[in-house]
């Protein structure tokens, strides 16, 4: 009995996080202020699209009753309950010109350090990624690099608002910590943290901004955004290129497969670093056009020309039904199939990224 609550409290609270429409009390009070602006090619006036995309949750994909088919047929792969890992050694403090490197810490967020700038990218350190600290998916492990131990902040980009990609206990530390750090994310996102006492540098698809001697610019990719019941896809959702002396790094955040990819390459390419999702993928036919899969990420590295790709966005909270591992174990049999140019991180690693292809 105790098991089947929990999965009706875990259900609801996925209604809470994937449902874009509707509205109740919760909704309104956790619900993103949203954007207003003018009519563009990806915002409506009201709400954002991947233009040539298909929506997260349209009528032809079954929309919420997709959902409940998805919840009532789930077949999960094998998680561990959380188990203790030892931490990874702390980065360095910082990397000379020309020099990139990139550490691999849990779920979206790695520390992307380059011409003597560190950037996070997603920063979760919470216990669960959720509206509530009771409920709601939980870590199977700790962050492979103590917080304590992270080098100085200088920037934190954000893919978009999902509680598993913005968390604002981290901000809130990473601010106290660092009270010169800047946070970049997409339109709308400043309005639902300035309640939350942060200030953000909100970004429009293709538009940049100088920090330090690097260029931090939005790029395109394809995904939904919500807090709540209410307030879909009034937030803009995006990948980002961090741009210095030795080159491009690109971090996609949640994305479905798109021609996003060749399009950043085809602008800005090539790209030394790619930090690509692989996770949340099970099961296609109703993740696929927000998760793409170990293969189209494969894909992803070489529409990128990447001359490093580094797989994230797996093995630490279960979302959907691929296991703790499956991601993985897919991204490899997909690199046996088309080799391409991964490096598969442990939790806490970190690799120096070479100037051309190994």
């Amino acid at each position: 009995m105790l098991r089947r609550l929990r999965r009706l409290a875990a259900f609801l609270v996925l209604c809470l996080l994937l449902a874009g429409s509707g509205g109740a009390c919760v909704g309104c009070a956790l619900a993103a202020p949203g954007w207003r602006g003018p009519v563009t090619d990806h915002f409506d006036g009201a709400k954002f699209h991947t233009p040539g995309a298909k929506p997260a949750f349209g009528p032809d994909n079954g929309g919420f009753s997709a959902m409940l088919k998805w919840q009532s047929e789930r077949k999960r792969g094998p998680w561990r309950e959380y188990h203790d890992e030892p931490y990874g050694p702390p980065p360095p403090r910082e990397v000379g010109p020309g020099q990139l490197r990139v550490t691999f810490i849990n779920h979206a967020t790695t520390l992307i350090q380059l011409d003597g700038v560190n950037v996070l990218t997603d920063p979760i350190y919470s216990q669960r990624c959720s509206p509530f600290d009771f409920l709601g998916p939980a870590r199977v492990r700790p962050p492979g690099i103590r917080f304590e131990d992270l080098p100085r902040i200088d920037a934190v980009v954000l893919s978009h608002d999902h509680y598993d990609h913005l968390d604002v206990p981290t901000l809130r530390r990473i601010a106290d910590t660092w009270p010169n750090v800047r946070i970049f994310a997409g339109l709308g996102t400043r309005a639902l943290l300035a309640k939350r006492g942060l200030e953000v540098t909100e970004l429009d698809w293709w538009e940049a901004r100088e920090l330090k001697g690097i260029t931090v610019r939005s790029v395109p990719n394809q995904h939904f955004s919500n807090r709540s019941l209410g307030d879909g896809d009034n937030t803009l959702w995006t990948a980002w290129s961090l741009e210095g002396k030795g080159g491009k790094a690109y971090f996609g955040g949640d994305t479905g497969y798109g021609p996003h990819f060749k399009e950043a390459a085809a602008r800005l390419g090539p790209f030394r670093l790619a930090v690509l999702p692989i996770g949340a993928f099970r099961p296609e036919w109703f993740m696929g056009r927000i998760h793409e899969s170990p293969k189209e990420a494969v894909q992803a590295a070489l529409d990128l020309h990447a001359t490093l790709a580094v797989p994230m966005h797996y093995g630490t909270f279960a979302l959907a039904d691929d296991g703790e591992t499956e991601a993985v174990e897919a991204l490899e049999e997909a690199l046996r199939a088309t080799p391409a140019p991964f490096a598969i991180l442990a939790f806490g690693e970190g690799r120096d990224v070479p100037e051309v292809a190994p």
